[in-house]
């Protein structure tokens, strides 16, 4: 179904959860970012950047620690209800807040009633506005006091760090977990009233086959999963270094993975998910992800393809990153500066870059081409992008029926690539970004 073009892969390329990416961040002045929450009103949403896990996978490249030191997380969540209470107070009333998200790392690497007081610190500080819920989960970690905890707090969505089910590989990436571990926290989370459940599976995994991918995929239909995000594994030792304990050699390779990619892909479509955008897939039943692929309401901001239509997200803890329409910001990544940084109660922003009317342009262009594959293509772009996008069209990877740029679904793994034609900073930047497929 996929034509297999290498030449064509084989420059890395971003994942556009934001444009500019963060790669085109730099010091930012963090009274740009106080006179941005002073100004937000509307409806917005709300990320909490909870940066621990109790037990730390060779593969991951998020920020996170283990949470092993009691001192150090009760720390870091006396900063984090600071920084709250600091934002809340800039923002005012003039906000309502409709979606409120934790993720990490592992949030249920706090106990639950600290996550219960940082919701109540939100509901203190913050205008919700009956927002929606959700929740990044580790079923290692899962027990039956968090699900309770996220039923009282009424949480709608959460998402399992599965990523596969075979044994050899969950050994070689440092992230073993029971099939039965899995289905507990599954039924747990029915229970506390969880309607739409996400799977995280990855591909490209050391010692992986195509059969190994296929059997995961099997089970986490089997077990109901509601939405599907399958990312290929980014193996970047020299960004991530605790990837330097994954063995190279193992790693499927190029032709692999573009392999791995498609059988994951014809699966999907073929057992009752609707594809959602280029990585993603949900039920098309009830969820309100594959509704908004279907309707062509899908966005896609920092936490991936989205039905989320808020123009500002406000990211609270390290590293979370807040998007404003003209304005992207990061907070300190490292978590002591950041506890010190917040405790004193002064704002954790540091890095970012202010979006130019070609940014935020260029932005919306990216934006729709990978969450709709179509976009309408100003005259002065599609000049710009010609040459370089013949190499795709020549192909039958895309179209262009005069300014109109369509992806057809044999086009889908080059989404991205194509993508980055849209992108000048590409043409500027040696930052090495992940494989594109």
């Amino acid at each position: 179904m996929w034509p297999y073009h290498p030449d064509l892969l084989a420059t890395p390329v971003p994942r556009y959860t934001s444009y500019p990416t963060a790669a085109e961040f730099g010091e930012i002045d963090a009274s740009l970012y106080r006179d941005a929450l002073e100004h937000t009103a509307g409806d917005i949403s709300l990320y909490l950047h909870i940066p621990f896990c109790e037990k730390i996978c060779f593969y991951c490249g998020c920020n996170t620690s283990a949470a092993g030191k009691t001192q150090r997380l009760e720390s870091y969540l006396a900063a984090l209800h600071a920084e709250i209470a600091q934002v809340g107070l800039l923002i005012g009333n003039t906000a309502r807040v409709k979606r409120i998200s934790f993720g990490g790392g592992s949030p249920n690497a706090i106990a639950p009633h600290e996550f219960e007081h940082l919701v109540e610190g939100l509901e203190t500080h913050f205008h919700l506005s009956a927002p929606t819920y959700s929740i990044e989960l580790d079923p290692r970690t899962m027990t039956a006091d968090w699900a309770a905890a996220i039923g009282r707090v009424g949480i709608e969505r959460a998402s399992l760090g599965v990523q596969t089910f075979a044994a050899h590989c969950q050994e070689a990436i440092g992230r073993v977990q029971s099939e039965d571990t899995i289905l507990q926290t599954v039924d747990w989370l029915r229970d506390a009233g969880v309607t739409s459940l996400n799977f995280d599976l990855m591909y490209g995994l050391p010692g992986q086959s195509r059969d190994d991918l296929l059997d995961t995929l099997q089970r986490t239909r089997v077990l109901g999963a509601d939405r599907i995000a399958l990312f290929g594994y980014a193996h970047v030792p020299h960004i991530v270094p605790r990837q330097k304990v994954i063995d190279t050699s193992a790693l499927p390779d190029q032709d692999e993975r573009f392999a791995m990619a498609e059988l994951g892909y014809i699966y999907l479509c073929t057992h009752g998910y609707t594809p959602v955008g280029f990585d993603h897939f949900a039920r098309p039943g009830g969820d309100p992800l594959a509704h908004a692929a279907l309707e062509d309401r899908l966005h896609r901001n920092f936490q991936g393809f989205t039905d989320d239509n808020a123009e500002t997200l406000i990211g609270l803890g390290a590293s979370a990153i807040s998007s404003f329409p003209e304005l992207l910001v990061q907070n300190e990544k490292n978590t002591g500066r950041y506890r010190m940084i917040a405790s004193q109660g002064r704002l954790a922003a540091r890095h970012g870059i202010i979006r130019s009317a070609e940014d935020r342009r260029r932005g919306a262009l990216i934006e729709q081409l990978l969450c709709h594959g179509h976009i309408r293509l100003p005259a002065d772009i599609r000049a710009e992008i010609a040459p370089r996008l013949c190499a795709f069209t020549v192909r039958g990877l895309a179209s262009l029926d005069g300014n109109d740029l369509t992806i057809p679904t044999r086009g889908v793994p080059y989404a991205r690539s194509i993508a980055a034609l849209l992108d000048p900073y590409r043409q500027q930047s040696l930052r090495q970004f992940s494989s594109a497929i």
